[in-house]
């Protein structure tokens, strides 16, 4: 069974578009009784719904294959983390190297800091002071003898680490082609306009396909803005159409509860 949350994320987008399916359907009744409904169904309107769909169909492609990308940075991000924790742990573990240990404190704070950097509570500029502060423990392990190719290997973490954070930080920043969303959205209230205006008989069938066409529509305008933003967890926390955030939470949860043994 499903919970309220679940619930909401799959549903979130349909309630947002009630409020103008209720106003559409009010200019719809208004048009009516006033005997607005001055147009007639033409091939030229339905070339128009065919133009916008066709509109939608190339920006949801575009966006879902950059969503797709998306999907696997934050498990990319975690794997790099763990794979510090466990360079540092191994190296605490046969050298007994007090560095490490604090590192691996360190990295605590910083994932902290990192899930925060998410949700916008931490701005870029800090997180990537934090990380560049992975430098002074490198400098104090290879100070211990630690072997190069130890250090090395964390360093090249740290880096991936930094082209992660660097990629999600210009996917929150950028539009995908906002010109297309223009023209889209002027062709989804044109659509709107017309089936208000348009005079199709019985009218209780021509309400529904007025509901259904600008539902769908508006839907899908309001998927896509959803999309484009895969990371947008700041404003509406976790919706469902942000990339999970899954494995960063996971590896929190380990690091939370680590002990030195």
């Amino acid at each position: 069974m499903r919970s309220p949350k679940q619930l909401w994320q799959k549903w979130s987008i349909a309630v947002k578009v009630m409020p103008l399916m209720i106003l559409i359907a009010v200019l719809k009744l208004l048009s009516h009784k006033f005997g607005l409904e001055v147009m007639e169904l033409n091939a030229l309107f339905t070339s128009l719904v065919a133009g916008t769909i066709f509109l939608i169909g190339f920006l949801i492609s575009g966006v879902l294959s950059d969503y797709k990308e998306s999907e696997k940075i934050p498990s990319e991000l975690s794997a790099s983390m763990k794979a510090l924790m466990d360079d540092a742990y191994t190296i605490w573990k046969s050298k007994n190297s007090e560095t490490a240990r604090k590192f691996i404190e360190f990295e605590k704070t910083f994932m902290n800091s990192l899930l925060d950097w998410f949700y916008k509570k931490e701005r870029t500029k800090i997180v990537f002071e934090k990380l560049a502060q992975m430098n002074d423990f490198f400098v104090e392990l290879d100070k211990e003898g630690i072997q190069p190719a130890y250090i090395v290997k964390m360093k090249n973490e740290q880096n991936n680490i930094r082209k992660l954070i660097l990629r999600i930080d210009t996917i929150r920043d950028t539009n995908f082609i906002g010109s297309a969303y223009a023209i889209v959205e002027v062709m989804g209230f044109l659509i709107g306009l017309g089936l208000i205006i348009i005079k199709i008989e019985p009218f209780y069938a021509s309400l529904f396909f007025t509901l259904l066409v600008t539902f769908l529509i508006s839907y899908m305008v309001f998927l896509i803005i959803d999309l484009d933003n895969p990371f947008d967890y700041s404003v509406k926390g976790d919706t469902g159409t942000e990339v999970s955030l899954k494995p960063l939470h996971d590896l929190e949860g380990v690091m939370k509860y680590f002990r030195f043994e």
